[in-house]
């Protein structure tokens, strides 16, 4: 196998199949590589921990075909380390060779036939615009549990709710939820369950341009079809895997086998008690007060009353500290505290300027979302405090 390719994208193409790739635990070897794969013009570059598979497809100048696995970290450090320009790659099954300008690298290659065949879901899909798939993820990826003593929670369901497909995400402490507007339906009809770490590498992809938006190719088109935007994440999904596709990177995943919570018995019908407030301002507030917390187990009292909230914290090792932001309230004052952590998560993926804050009780979990978007709530379970 041998190629040319520019540096700059080389490194783009190698870094992003490069997040699929498992750490130093790994227990086969081969895994802690990347499959480079060149026919004519077309390089495809696969990484995978067996779990998560990222699929990206470059044009390069071909010289010749064939695949090598290549050491992932590595040749992505050596790639970015380069100078500016033309890098020529060539590699089989026993070593690899980067050459740029003055500086060649030899290294150690993979077997090929010991990496795993790993598959790609085809079939039925759905497209999505990626803006919104981006800002849904932002939104909702976050509340997903890293525990993995519960698996369950460690992903992302996606369900359908009046038409439209719903991202539903809970550790148990918090939980977020956005419906997604599309005209078609969840591809398969039933639940999915996704893992969220495999979302937050199409958060990062859908984010942004690079990769993502082409890969060697005009942003406005894909190659399959002129009419759909390279922006747009097409969804394909099999009986044990989902595929995301946006331009030419493929992220596949396993997906979590079992019953999801039901999240909906956790949605009050009815608050009481409502805080309207400036969004930056709200936020910046929170952000001072809580550098006093030195642990995961001190609060942020809210004190509503008409006219806005008193946020405080109260550290005995450290101090205390209080700041009031304006707002409109209405409903009965009440006092009540939270991670303030967990908050600030909440009311930064709101989108607009205005945070709306609904609450029932100090026991009950209270409701964070935009004044006027409704497709978009993050439920925050309070702190018992004395």
């Amino acid at each position: 196998m041998k190629f040319r390719a520019e540096r700059d994208s080389l490194v783009e193409v190698l870094t992003t199949a490069g997040r699929a790739v498992g750490g130093r635990g790994v227990s086969n070897a081969v895994l802690s590589g990347l499959l480079l794969h060149c026919e004519g013009n077309h390089l495809v570059v696969t990484g995978t921990d067996l779990d998560l598979t990222i699929r990206v497809e470059h044009e390069v100048i071909g010289i010749e075909d064939g695949s090598c696995v290549v050491p992932a970290r590595l040749t992505a450090d050596i790639a970015r380390s380069l100078e500016p320009g033309a890098v020529t790659v060539e590699g089989g099954d026993e070593e690899i060779e980067i050459a740029a300008a003055r500086s060649r690298f030899s290294l150690r290659a993979y077997p090929v036939v010991e990496y795993p065949s790993v598959t790609i879901a085809e079939g039925a899909s759905l497209v999505l615009p990626g803006a919104m798939v981006a800002e849904g993820l932002r939104q909702v990826v976050r509340a997903a549990s890293t525990d993995d003593n519960r698996p369950l929670l460690t992903g992302v369901l996606l369900t359908e709710h009046e038409g439209a497909i719903r991202l539903v995400a809970t550790d148990s402490y918090r939980l977020a939820l956005r419906d997604l507007a599309t005209e078609g339906g969840l591809v398969g009809g039933h639940d999915i369950l996704v893992p969220a770490r495999a979302l937050g590498e199409l958060q990062r992809l859908t984010s942004g341009g690079g990769v993502g938006a082409g890969a060697g190719q005009e942003a406005g088109t894909t190659g399959e079809d002129k009419g759909q935007s390279a922006m747009d994440v097409t969804v394909s999904a099999g009986d044990n895997e989902i595929t995301f596709t946006r331009g030419r990177v493929k992220i596949s995943t396993r997906l979590l086998d079992g019953t999801y919570p039901d999240y909906r018995q956790l949605i009050p019908d009815h608050y009481p008690n409502r805080l309207h407030l400036g969004k930056e301002s709200f936020v910046s507030a929170l952000r001072r007060v809580r550098l006093l917390v030195r642990d995961n187990t001190t609060p942020v009292r809210l004190s509503m009353r008409a006219g806005g909230v008193d946020l405080s914290v109260v550290s005995q090792e450290v101090g205390d500290a209080s700041e009031t932001v304006d707002g409109d309230f209405t409903g009965e004052d009440l006092v009540i505290a939270f991670n303030p952590s967990y908050l600030i998560d909440g009311v930064e993926a709101v989108v607009g300027d205005e945070v709306v804050i609904e609450t029932a009780e100090p026991a009950k979990p209270a409701t964070v979302r935009a004044s006027e978007e409704d497709n978009f709530r993050y439920l925050l379970m309070p702190v018992r405090v004395s």
